[in-house]
């Protein structure tokens, strides 16, 4: 693993349910990350976990103001969604327009180092047996994915198995593709952090579900050391 250094985070959907464990296990290191929120009641959690709250909509802000926020930043964290009980067109507009707009302003303001939360099997696009919100959830998250990849950015997009709430493990199954599974949000947001810590995992398209490897061995092997 990569020697770990004090970070300056920014997380879009620091809110969130992986967002805001992200930002716990940083602000346990006293890095005290930045967490994007829409609403003013949302902050108290954010401080709670040793996090800046910053007032921000990705669907109306625009990367000019975002870029503001983001100058001086060592990376950024794409883990918002428009979540359970949106329609297609927020799909759209929060998943893929809001990860766009990270983007425009990580290099308006130079930042570039780039993390996405994407999901697994996004990268084969809407399938027949999808419904029409989450086929349009996979084409947004796709759509996102080709977007950052297409950037002159130091980018790694990790692709999420069936997300739970059950209590992180501390191992995981990480490859560039794996068999479908499902991942407590703990260990997603733990393997955030390592990757975090591993700039050598920029330009990885990463699958990661529950497993048998813990989480620093399973970063570590991706970059051989």
């Amino acid at each position: 693993m990569g020697t770990v250094v004090v970070m300056r985070v920014i997380i879009a959907g620091g809110h969130g349910k992986i967002g805001l464990r992200l930002a716990k296990l940083l602000g346990g290191r006293e890095e005290h990350p930045v967490g994007l929120v829409r609403k003013r009641e949302q902050e108290p959690d954010l401080i709670a976990v040793g996090a800046h709250p910053e007032l921000f909509d990705l669907e109306t802000g625009t990367a000019a103001d975002l870029a503001k926020i983001l100058e001086g930043a060592d990376a950024v964290v794409f883990a918002a969604g428009a979540g359970p009980g949106s329609g297609a067109a927020r799909k759209d507009t929060m998943d893929r327009g809001g990860a766009v707009l990270l983007a425009d302003a990580a290099e308006l303001a130079g930042v570039r180092r780039y993390l996405m939360v994407s999901a697994i099997g996004a990268d084969a696009g809407r399938q027949p047996d999808h419904d029409e919100v989450f086929g349009a959830y996979i084409e947004a998250k796709k759509a996102a994915d080709d977007a950052i990849r297409s950037r002159d950015l130091d980018w790694t997009i990790l692709r999420p198995g069936g997300l739970t709430l059950a209590s992180g493990t501390g191992v995981v199954t990480l490859a560039e593709h794996t068999e479908r599974g499902q991942i407590p949000r703990e260990d997603v947001a733990a393997v955030l952090l390592a990757l975090l810590d591993e700039p050598r995992t920029a330009g990885l398209s990463l699958d990661v579900v529950g497993g048998s490897t813990p989480i620093e061995h399973a970063v570590a092997a991706l970059v051989g050391s």
